[in-house]
């Protein structure tokens, strides 16, 4: 068997998994479901192991299966960063990258970002998805996902873009009604809208007495958009704690007001780029990071 021939038993095998099963693969190459199977069966045979457990509902990698794939991922990965290369030695880097980013992120830093990346490399196609959850970045067939908070994910290739800080604000409107809290306990009084899911910890850290203390809110409505939370608090609907890329131009035009800087732990949030393995050596996706690692 030629190696080109276990390239493309490689490529069926990811997508097969990536897809969930043989039809949903078959649509996606032109094959049918019954040469999908018999292609991944042509493979164990090989191979001489069991890759997938088949049942009737769904498919589950075995422990081989789970071995080949990472080991396929990095190899299908150098091939199109080796082609890409060879590709953008004639020219600039070129072909479709896919993003994916929240809400927030996308509209108060990207939206702003990417027409001055579209200038510098006209023939990178953007494909931009918007999601406030944590997608499986590999399944997703993501190049770049950008997230705003620590990540803890072995599997996947990091790389911190820049940082940002969280504030806490809220409304002129919502201070002249409800007063201006300045310690703590204050936030009892308040109402506090807290930011839920991607492994938010909806708690408050404050320095009392010396030491940060996280601080439970007891009247907190919550919500899983960021720029959902931010358009609430400029309504004067109550107190907000986000990030500063997120609220500091509603800060510096009034809409916002800063509270409690004194005493609010506003820690360092990293800013930072998550990709399936190999995915880093592409032309197109370098160029991007570098791009957002000056501009951030």
């Amino acid at each position: 068997m030629n190696k080109a021939s276990r390239t493309d038993e490689l490529q069926l095998f990811v997508r097969v998994v990536d897809r969930g099963g043989f039809a949903a693969a078959a649509d996606d190459t032109g094959l049918t479901p019954s040469g999908v199977s018999k292609s991944i069966t042509r493979l164990e045979d090989r191979l001489g192991v069991r890759l997938l457990q088949r049942t009737t509902r769904r498919l589950a990698l075995t422990p081989e299966g789970e071995t080949l794939l990472g080991h396929a991922r990095t190899i299908l990965a150098q091939i199109e960063a080796a082609e890409a290369d060879v590709t953008a030695a004639r020219g600039r880097p070129r072909g479709l990258l896919r993003i994916n980013t929240g809400t927030a992120f996308a509209k108060h830093r990207l939206v702003g970002l990417l027409p001055a990346f579209q200038l510098r490399y006209p023939e990178i196609t953007i494909d931009l998805a918007i999601a406030d959850r944590r997608v499986d970045v590999i399944a997703e067939q993501v190049d770049v996902a950008i997230r705003t908070g620590g990540t803890t994910e072995p599997s996947l290739i990091i790389r911190t873009l820049g940082t940002t800080s969280r504030v806490i604000a809220a409304s002129p409107a919502y201070l002249a009604r409800a007063g201006t809290p300045t310690t703590a306990a204050d936030l009892d009084q308040h109402t506090c809208i807290a930011v839920t899911g991607l492994g938010r910890n909806p708690d408050w850290p404050m320095r009392i007495g010396g030491k940060v203390t996280p601080v439970a809110l007891k009247r907190a409505h919550s919500c899983d958009s960021a720029d959902v939370v931010r358009d609430l608090a400029i309504a004067g609907f109550g107190l907000c704690r986000l990030a500063r890329f997120l609220i500091g131009d509603a800060i510096a035009d009034g809409r916002l007001v800063s509270v409690l800087d004194d005493i609010h732990v506003s820690e360092t949030v990293d800013i930072t780029a998550v990709m399936p393995p190999g995915r880093q050596h592409l032309p197109r996706v370098r160029v991007f990071l570098d791009f957002l690692t000056q501009a951030a």
